[in-house]
């Protein structure tokens, strides 16, 4: 926390902070400490500044992008000091973007300060008491708690590095953090408990069963164990014996730090968890999702139009299932049809490994027609493997993790081989077209890859835009010529189902009262989803409010942009230029992109 101190210094007495002592030992010669001239300089000494200082306050996200500096410790989560840093940070961050005349940037710095100052505000509006208390209090589910993603971490099969002695060390210091936020998860809870805000019993539950699996494997066969059976060849015969010692004693630290989580959690928390499942059902709930809506969509949306909207969705996509039926000459109502394909073992995989290389197959054919619509390629390699069987039944039917920026660590795609026979392949080019190629692979490879960018434009993000762009990279199947084929066909209006769907179930279970059971039905009525899916979807969306909402708006902005340049410039309509002006500068909230669009066509005339 050092640096962060010395960082905010200049507002100290603004912010009433104590005067660091040690500044006068790491001042700068008074020739660097002379303001920039230029508002470009300002401007990007400000995120450089912001930068250092978010890394500093949560060190994990330099794992994330290759840096070891620091690599010991994942942050003091779930702290008071932690909070007030990060609220401290977004402050000074916006109180010194005031001092900046926008009106003297070039037209590339008003977009980086139009993304900067919009992610700004919407962190402060999320950083309020209010919000704290209804937030930090329910700190763990399935979907949302360290427990979900560290033991992937400390494997090994993640960002954090194996190479040295001192990447080995750095692990067991970051289980030191990890170990003291389980602990804080259970003390916040307790203040939940307190204050009548509530996670739900289904979501505990879920919690409690994955916490059995972790404590129940073997220690020799834990994922923290995993690193010392993959000792570089250069390590010595003493240290790998040390290491070993080291990494047994420590797990045996993280068992019973999850022992002691699952036992509260089991003993204290889920008697009395609320049994409703709506964000709106929980005390201050409904305020809360009306400001994850407008964070999630970074649109001022209310939820009745985003459930009306979908409802609109659900029922063109309807009329698109219907026409399938009639071209495979299917003879039945529509919920047959999709009985049909639900049970008929012709759609199922045969096995993990011919699951795989489907995938791979996919991926080889996209590789062959991209390039007529994309003039920018990601140098980071893509790889594509099953979800650990450890995590497997409680995850979703795909997903993405970046790799690192210098492309040295492959970006990967996961899919989920749970359930075998309940897995259908018609949606195989869809999920490998959202998750992988050009889908989040391409958008947050090059985003990470254009070091011209500043870092939050390169590594931030939001939900509406990056999910928004994987949906449409969907739609992009059909001018590459996979979904002549009816049945891949079938997939993707399946998949684009899902998204239209999510609108109408993520507003019905957060802003109008439907049960777990209300919205299993409507999906399983007007999807060919099987319940297993349709089950792990509705319990995401109970975990995670509003995270649903984001892929459908975000990728009918991004149709709805490209729509207008074809409409406004014809012939002159370059549908690589279009791609690379959405992808060129990060993830930006769609009203930036919006203009920055209107901008380009406007150029082009």
């Amino acid at each position: 926390m050092k640096s962060i101190r010395l960082a905010l210094l200049a507002t100290a007495a603004a912010f009433a902070l104590p005067a660091a002592p040690a500044l006068a030992q790491t001042a700068e010669p008074a020739a660097e400490q002379t303001a920039p001239k230029s508002e470009h300089d300002k401007l990007h000494a400000l995120f450089a500044e912001s930068d250092a200082r978010g890394l500093e306050i949560n060190p994990i996200g330099r794992l994330f992008r290759g840096d070891d500096k620091d690599a010991g410790r994942l942050g003091d989560f779930l702290t008071d000091s932690n909070f007030y840093a990060n609220r401290l940070d977004t402050q000074l961050n916006l109180a010194k973007l005031e001092l900046i005349d926008r009106a003297k940037l070039s037209e590339t710095d008003q977009l980086a300060y139009d993304v900067f100052k919009y992610g700004q505000e919407s962190a402060l509006r999320g950083q309020t008491d209010e919000i704290r208390a209804l937030t930090e209090v329910r700190p763990i589910n399935h979907f949302f708690g360290f427990h979900t993603f560290y033991p992937d971490l400390a494997s090994g099969d993640s960002a954090a590095q194996f190479k040295t002695v001192a990447n080995y060390e750095d692990n067991l210091g970051r289980h030191d953090d990890y170990i003291a936020i389980t602990d804080r998860a259970i003390e916040r809870s307790r203040e939940g408990m307190k204050s009548g805000v509530l996670e739900t019993s289904l979501t505990i539950g879920i919690v409690i069963k994955q916490l059995d699996t972790l404590v129940t494997t073997p220690i020799a066969d834990s994922p923290f164990m995993t690193p010392v059976k993959n000792f570089p060849e250069t390590f010595s015969a003493e240290d790998k014996t040390r290491l070993t010692a080291a990494y047994e004693a420590k797990t045996k630290e993280i068992y019973a730090a999850h022992e002691r989580l699952r036992d509260f959690l089991r003993d204290e928390y889920f008697p009395v968890a609320r049994t409703s499942v709506g964000l709106s059902e929980m005390k201050g709930g409904a305020e809360l999702y009306n400001q994850l809506i407008e964070q999630t969509t970074t649109l001022p949306l209310t939820a009745d139009y985003l459930h009306d909207l979908g409802l609109s969705e659900v029922a063109r996509i309807k009329g698109d299932l219907e026409a399938i039926k009639a071209e495979v000459g299917f003879a039945g109502t529509l919920n047959e049809f999709f009985d049909y394909v639900r049970t008929d073992p012709k759609f199922a995989p045969e096995s993990r490994q011919a699951l795989t290389d489907d995938y791979y197959r996919i991926g080889k054919e996209v590789d062959t027609k991209i390039a007529e619509y994309f003039s920018v390629l990601p140098k980071t390699p893509l790889v594509i493997k099953p979800y650990d069987e450890s995590v497997e039944q409680f995850s979703a039917g795909g997903s993405y993790q970046q790799g690192s920026p210098d492309g040295s660590r492959p970006g990967t795609f996961y899919f989920n081989a749970y359930d075998l026979p309940s897995r259908l392949t018609t949606g195989n080019v869809t999920l490998y077209l959202h998750e992988g190629a050009p889908g989040h692979h391409f958008q947050i490879s090059l985003a990470q890859e254009n070091t011209a960018l500043p870092a939050f434009m390169r590594f931030g993000g939001n939900t509406a835009y990056v999910e928004g762009w994987a949906l449409y990279s969907e739609t992009l199947g059909y001018e590459m010529g996979f979904f002549e084929d009816p049945w891949n066909r079938y997939g993707t209006l399946q998949d684009e189902q899902l998204r239209a769907m999510r609108l109408v179930v993520d507003t019905g279970l957060h802003s109008k009262g439907w049960t777990r059971e209300q919205a299993i039905d409507f999906m399983l009525e007007n999807s060919g989803m099987t319940r297993t899916e349709v089950v792990a979807e509705v319990e995401r969306y109970i975990a995670i409010p509003s995270q649903a909402l984001a892929y459908k708006v975000g990728a009918l902005k991004i149709q709805e942009l490209r729509k207008k340049g074809e409409a406004a410039l014809g012939d002159r309509f370059d549908l690589r230029e279009f791609h690379n002006q959405v992808l060129n500068t990060g993830a930006l909230p769609l009203p930036v992109l919006e203009a920055k669009i209107d901008r380009w066509i406007a150029s082009q005339k």
